[in-house]
C-alpha cells in the first residue's frame, strides 16, 4: 500500500504517534506537586480556557522505590496460596459449568491445583534469590517539579487565569 492510501496521508498527525516526542509551549505555571499543577488545569478548564494547548511536564524525573515490607518464607508461600486458590477457584467453575457430569470435583482439583503449582512457582522463585531481595516495594515515577505549558497563542491568558488563581489560593490561605 503506498503512502498516498494509508490514513497519515489526510492528517496531520504525526507519521508514528507511539514515538515519544518533546512537549511545546510556554511555561505559564510551575508547582511544586502534581495535584496543585493538575488543580491549576482545572482552574483554566473552569474558564473556558482552550485546555487542548496545555501540557503538565514534570521535571527532573525520579523512580522513588518505598519498602513496604519484608519478605519471608511464610510471606512467599502465603500470598502464592492465596492468588493460586482465586485462579484455582476459578478454573475449577470454568470446568464444572462446560463439563459434563459436572459436579464439585472439579472445582476442588482446580482450586489444589491452583495452590500447589502457585506455591511451586513462588518457592522456585524466591530460592533462586538466594536472600538478595527480601523486601517488597513499591515503585513510583515522580518529578521534582511540575511545569504548565501553553501554545504561544494562548500562554498570556493562562498566566493571567493562573495568577488569578494563586492570588486566590493566597488569601484563602
Amino acid at each position: 500500500m503506498t503512502q498516498a492510501f494509508t490514513q497519515t496521508a489526510f492528517s496531520n498527525a504525526p507519521a508514528n504517534p507511539q514515538l515519544p516526542t518533546l512537549p511545546t509551549g510556554w511555561p505559564i505555571g510551575s508547582y511544586s506537586s502534581y495535584e496543585e499543577a493538575q488543580r491549576a488545569v482545572d482552574h483554566l478548564a473552569d474558564n473556558d480556557f482552550p485546555v487542548t494547548d496545555v501540557t503538565i511536564v514534570g521535571v527532573e524525573p525520579m523512580l522513588v522505590e518505598r519498602v513496604a515490607g519484608k519478605l519471608s518464607w511464610g510471606r512467599v508461600l502465603g500470598s502464592a496460596a492465596g492468588s493460586g486458590a482465586w485462579f484455582g477457584l476459578f478454573v475449577g467453575l470454568l470446568l464444572s459449568m462446560f463439563g459434563t457430569g459436572a459436579g464439585l470435583l472439579p472445582i476442588v482439583i482446580g482450586l489444589v491445583a491452583g495452590v500447589a503449582f502457585s506455591m511451586v512457582f513462588a518457592a522456585v522463585s524466591y530460592g533462586a534469590s538466594r536472600g538478595k531481595r527480601d523486601f517488597v516495594s513499591h515503585s513510583q515515577l515522580v518529578a521534582r517539579r511540575y511545569d504548565v505549558l501553553s501554545q504561544p497563542r494562548n500562554a498570556e491568558r493562562g498566566r493571567e487565569l493562573l495568577a488569578h488563581l494563586a492570588a486566590r489560593v493566597g488569601l484563602n490561605s
